[in-house]
């Protein structure tokens, strides 16, 4: 008989929040009304996280410094703009198990996703298909066919895309290496999400880059919805490359800043093909204004431009907090946040609702993906009309995350006690 650690009452989600070592986190942040007036319950983190609360703070320093300096801001401001975006890369690297010089803030997601496919997409005759999932998230499927494009290749016959076996929701680790082993020498990037947006379903980041590179490919990955999430070791797992955007767990605001990994192993290639801009050129003769690009080593050779201070500085301020937490404990108490909405939606009425995220939690983050007995658009609102925020994605899943940082057990049983009395009407 299967036993849980979990209780289904709302006496047992206080005591778990009580026992919280990471509670305080919650009172960092904003939390939008609902239509009663008092704070939602918000399972939205893995499309826009919330506001923390220094982050007001910090841009309406950079804004009075603006004020004060104009131009020399860049020198003597409170933090000097000319090196601001360092102020947040060491974090960026803990967060996702980096060098520093491995990474860089800069940019958007899908400019970061093209740039490092300039550099780790390099098509030959018999080499040129890029290896992606199934349904990952259109941005990603625009710019790998607009990349196969731009090469002469028809996306048709570039893209080679990975689909769960019949009558499964997601994809198997083995049937993903099994693809590299039969298809590898004809693949020149896999690019897989580390998360799959709409399934929930991570990927093994280590077991596919080792499988990848022994057939000879470039591989890359998209961490939207891994970084903040999962706890991420992209040095040692050994991926060409990373991008992620930081505006959903990782709280930085609405289009904020992006980050890229570049693997230490290609600091210093001068062979690689890269588009060049004046921010990534060597900081010690950047202003000597020299014709030809000579790059920064690292992943900061690949900027372009100088980054937008106001953006970082609200950035910062979501940085400094996973700093303060640790991604260990995040990820533990993620485990156990997502085990017990598991726990609770199994308990209730037989059919009313199926999840479709992986339960092994090695194979997951904060996020379970819900398929719902009826219309679920319409589940959507009545969750909205109880204060509870989730996101929808057609034709008919509901998408629930308790972010750590900021969700609570008592979140958990409030949404799911709100599904039960619907699934009973």
């Amino acid at each position: 008989m299967t036993t849980h650690p979990f209780e289904d009452t709302e006496d047992f989600a206080r005591r778990a929040d009580e026992a919280d070592a990471l509670r305080s986190f919650r009172d960092a942040f904003h939390f939008p009304p609902g239509h009663d007036g008092k704070p939602v319950v918000y399972l939205a983190g893995n499309s826009l996280g919330l506001q923390p609360k220094n982050a007001a703070r910090y841009v309406q320093e950079e804004l009075e410094d603006w004020a004060k300096f104009g131009v020399e801001g860049h020198h003597h401001g409170r933090h000097p703009w000319l090196h601001y975006h360092e102020l947040v890369t060491e974090q960026a690297a803990r967060l996702v198990g980096a060098k520093p010089q491995e990474v860089v803030v800069m940019n958007t997601l899908t400019v970061n996703l093209h740039l490092m496919m300039v550099s780790f997409y390099r098509p030959t005759k018999t080499r040129f298909k890029i290896l992606v999932e199934g349904g990952a998230f259109p941005s990603d499927q625009y710019a790998v066919a607009s990349q196969a494009r731009f090469h002469g290749y028809d996306p048709r016959e570039a893209i080679l895309e990975l689909k769960p076996r019949p009558g499964e929701e997601t994809l198997r680790t083995e049937d993903i290496l099994a693809t590299l082993d039969q298809h590898g020498q004809e693949v020149a990037l896999v690019l897989l999400g580390s998360v799959n947006y709409l399934t929930g379903q991570a990927f093994d980041i280590a077991a596919i880059s080792r499988t990848a590179h022994a057939k000879g490919c470039f591989v890359g990955f998209d961490l939207a919805h891994g970084a903040g999430n999962l706890r991420l070791s992209l040095h040692d797992d050994g991926p060409d490359f990373a991008v992620w955007c930081s505006y959903k767990y990782l709280n930085g605001g609405p289009g904020t800043l992006a980050g890229v990994f570049v693997h230490e192993r290609h600091a210093r290639s001068r062979d690689i093909p890269r588009f060049e801009g004046w921010w990534g050129h060597d900081k010690a003769t950047r202003f000597q204004m020299r014709p030809n690009f000579d790059p920064l080593p690292g992943a900061e050779g690949w900027q372009l431009s100088n980054p937008p201070i106001l953006q970082l500085a609200a950035l910062r301020a979501s940085f400094e907090l996973f700093d303060q937490a640790g991604m260990e404990a995040l990820r533990a108490k993620s485990e156990k946040l997502t085990g017990y909405l598991e726990f609770l939606l199994e308990k209730l009425p037989p059919g009313f609702v199926r999840i479709i995220t992986p339960r092994d939690a090695k194979q997951r983050g904060a996020q379970l993906s819900l398929r719902f007995k009826g219309e679920a658009q319409g589940m959507l609102k009545r969750l909205s009309d109880a204060g509870i925020i989730c996101d929808f994605r057609k034709p008919d899943i509901i998408r629930a995350a308790p972010a750590p940082l900021y969700c609570s057990f008592t979140d958990v049983y409030r949404f799911v006690r709100t599904l039960d009395a619907h699934a009973r009407e």
